[in-house]
């Protein structure tokens, strides 16, 4: 291993790489988490082992009859693919410390127990199969470790306890070629990256895999923001993580969680709410206990990716934040590009006309994305009356219909307001302007 640097000169050395590793991912816009555990056969939550408080040689008899079956990550990756996904993150330890992968560092493994197997891997083939970037989940926090908890208050168990986190990040890096993303995961019982050595923990996982992108959840700030069940803008390179059912990240009943679930339109919504925040969106299944897909998240995701065949333009690519543009209309969400913006219709509207108002840049070219047809548009002032539209939605896929308005340049924008429209030139208040 290189010889270490010190936190500013590590930040500054990623910082001058960032913009080269991040281009991938910044115009990639969504992703596939998927949570594949031993709790999986418990159907009651990926946190069972710990709010249950079962006993650790109770819940190690899960693994003699973990049996996924032959194929089960190329499912994920097949249904990734048809919905428009274009990177996928997996579970490869979580917090119950059982492995999916041929771990030396950590024997308690699906290698050596239940289905015999390098799950790991068949995740890692099947990305490649599909054209995915590839996404490892690392926990720091687990149960089973012994030294996991004493580390807190034991230097020479916090010494074993962090040797072990990193030899297993050192397998991950090592034998399975080019990683995309590592996501670590709950950085307990440290409350400080000193206490986790995280500044060499990541420079060994840099040299080993230099295009690397890396969360925050090592305490560092390193590549990306990560806020979980909320789609919550930052002021920095950020991914908004969602469970399907805003219940568990692991397999839930299929027929009871199928009311919680989300349907296509929710999540073309919760894309539009990342993409409107520069951010990305990362959606979570919990594969049921043989590793298929949960039947609830087959045909939303699948509607989803017809829909991004056809709207992908407003969702791909560099796109910009789109705050400045908050509310044109009370039925559209936005999304923007360098001279475009683009409505994300939930409510078609009647009588043919859409209006739009806040723009003071002219109006180019008004069009629907699915099929690039021209529409009708007149301008007054701040506001754009898009003319002769379809009766209903123009979108048969999930009747979300974006329409694409072509200014040519960012446009100037003031927003919504009830105040009466000022003429070009005329001067505005500081109070009214805001």
């Amino acid at each position: 291993m290189g010889e270490l640097v010190s936190k500013p000169e590590y930040e500054k050395m990623i910082a001058a790489t960032r913009d080269q590793r991040m281009q991938w991912w910044r115009e990639a816009r969504f992703g596939m988490f998927v949570h594949y555990g031993l709790y999986s056969q418990l159907a009651r939550h990926e946190w069972a082992m710990a709010v249950e408080n079962f006993e650790i040689d109770e819940y190690e008899k899960l693994a003699d009859n973990f049996s996924p079956k032959p194929g089960a990550p190329r499912e994920w990756a097949e249904l990734a693919a048809k919905a428009g996904m274009k990177y996928m993150v997996m579970t490869t330890r979580h917090h119950e410390g059982f492995s999916l992968w041929d771990s030396k560092a950590n024997p308690y493994n699906s290698v050596n127990y239940g289905p015999k197997r390098d799950l790991v891997r068949e995740f890692v083939e099947a990305c490649r199969e599909f054209d995915l970037k590839i996404g490892f989940y690392s926990s720091l926090m687990d149960w089973h470790h012994p030294d996991s908890w004493r580390c807190a208050f034991d230097r020479k168990a916090q010494e074993r306890f962090t040797t072990y986190i990193r030899d297993l990040n050192y397998e991950l890096m090592t034998q399975y070629g080019k990683i995309d993303i590592l996501w670590y995961d709950v950085p307990r019982p440290f409350e400080s990256w000193e206490g986790w050595h995280s500044l060499e923990l990541n420079q060994m996982v840099r040299e080993l895999q230099p295009h690397i992108i890396i969360n925050n959840r090592s305490i560092l700030d390193e590549d990306f923001g990560t806020p979980e069940g909320s789609i919550i803008a930052q002021d920095r390179d950020w991914e908004a993580c969602m469970t399907f059912n805003d219940i568990s990240w692991g397999y839930l009943d299929s027929e009871q969680a199928a009311p919680y679930s989300y349907n296509a339109q929710r999540i073309i919504r919760m894309l539009n709410t990342a993409t409107f925040g520069g951010g990305n969106l990362l959606l979570n299944i919990g594969p049921t206990p043989d590793g298929s897909v949960p039947e609830e998240a087959v045909e939303p995701l699948t509607t989803v990716g017809k829909w991004l065949q056809e709207n992908g333009k407003a969702v791909y690519g560099r796109k910009f934040k789109a705050h400045h543009y908050n509310r044109p209309s009370g039925i559209c969400g936005v999304s923007a590009d360098d001279q475009r913006l683009y409505l994300w219709n939930w409510i078609w509207p009647d009588g043919g006309e859409l209006p739009v108002g806040g723009f003071l840049t002219p109006l180019r070219q008004a069009r629907l994305l699915n099929d690039n047809s021209n529409i009708e548009f007149e301008q007054k002032g701040h506001r754009i009356i898009l003319k002769n539209l379809p009766a209903k939605s123009p979108d048969k896929t999930a009747g979300i219909a974006v329409i694409e308005l072509d200014f040519g340049k960012p446009p100037e924008y003031r927003g919504a307001s009830y105040y009466p429209q000022l003429k070009k030139g005329e001067a505005v208040s500081r109070e009214l302007s805001e």
